[in-house]
C-alpha cells in the first residue's frame, strides 16, 4: 500500500504514465502528474483520481532548470515527494544513416537527460528525508537494440546505466533505484506501428502488455516490500527478450 505516499510521474497524461497514477492512486499515494503539452489529456487522468490529492504540472523534462522549479513547487503543495517515476518518453524511429542530429538529440534529451533532470531535481529531498523510490522506464530496446532505433535504444540503454549509478549513490540514504524495461505495450505510441499483428505473435505470451500491467509492476518498487530490491532492471515484455 502507498497510503499517505507522494509520487510524481512524469508523462502522466497518457498511457504507461497515466496507468501507473490511476494504479498508484487507488493504492492511496497522493499524485503530481507531469505532462508537456496536452493539459486537457492530464486534466481527464487527474478526473479520475479520488480520494487522494492530485494536481498536474507542465514541464519539459528535457529543460533542467524547469525540472528544478516543477519539483520545488510540488514539494511546496504536497511537503515532500516519496516516489519518482520517470515515465516520460518520445520517439523518433529513422535508419542511423538516415537519422538527423534533431531526432537523435532530441530523443536523447527527453529519455535519457530528462530522467537526470528529475533525479537530480528530487535527490536532495530524498537524502535528507532518508527515503525515497525511484522507478525508470527503460525498454527491451534498451537491452537488445531495435533496428531503426538507434537514438531510442541508446536512451533507454543510457537509463539503465543511470539507474545503476544512481542506486549505488543513494543506497547509504535509504533510497532505492529500479529500472522496469517494456516490451510491446498498447499505447498510443504502439498503435499505429506497422506489422503490429506479426510482431505479438513473436511474443510468447502471445499478447500485447497494457498500461495496467506496468503499473502494478511500479506499484511493487514504490511500495516498501521491495525495500531489498535496487539497481535491478525488470523485464515486463510476455517472455519477448528472454
Amino acid at each position: 500500500m502507498l497510503k499517505g505516499k507522494t509520487a510524481i510521474i512524469t508523462g502522466a497524461s497518457r498511457g504507461i504514465g497515466a496507468g501507473i497514477a490511476k494504479k498508484f492512486a487507488s493504492e492511496g499515494a497522493n499524485v503530481a502528474l507531469i505532462y508537456s503539452g496536452n493539459k486537457e489529456k492530464a486534466e481527464a487522468v487527474k478526473a479520475e483520481l479520488s480520494g487522494v490529492k492530485a494536481e498536474i504540472y507542465q514541464c519539459d523534462v528535457a529543460n533542467f532548470d524547469a525540472c528544478k522549479e516543477t519539483v520545488l513547487k510540488i514539494t511546496e503543495d504536497f511537503g515532500g515527494v516519496d516516489i519518482l517515476v520517470n515515465n516520460a518518453g518520445i520517439t523518433r524511429d529513422n535508419l542511423l544513416i538516415a537519422m538527423s542530429d534533431e531526432e537523435f538529440s532530441a530523443v536523447i534529451d527527453t529519455n535519457l537527460k530528462g530522467c537526470f533532470n528529475m533525479i537530480k531535481a528530487c535527490g536532495r529531498n530524498f537524502v535528507r528525508r532518508k527515503y525515497g523510490k525511484i522507478i525508470n522506464l527503460s525498454s527491451i530496446s534498451g537491452l537488445r537494440g531495435i533496428a531503426g532505433q538507434a537514438n531510442y535504444s541508446a536512451s533507454k540503454a543510457g537509463v539503465i546505466a543511470l539507474t545503476k549509478v544512481t542506486a549505488k549513490e543513494f543506497a547509504g540514504k535509504n533510497v532505492c533505484c529500479n529500472a522496469i524495461a517494456p516490451g510491446f505495450i498498447e499505447t498510443d505510441m504502439t498503435k499505429e506501428l506497422p506489422n503490429r499483428d506479426e510482431y505479438i505473435e513473436t511474443i510468447p505470451l502471445r499478447r500485447a502488455g497494457t498500461p495496467e500491467d506496468v503499473a502494478n509492476l511500479a506499484a511493487f518498487l514504490a511500495d516498501d516490500i521491495s525495500d531489498y530490491i535496487t539497481g535491478e532492471v525488470i523485464r515486463i515484455d510476455g517472455g519477448l527478450a528472454m
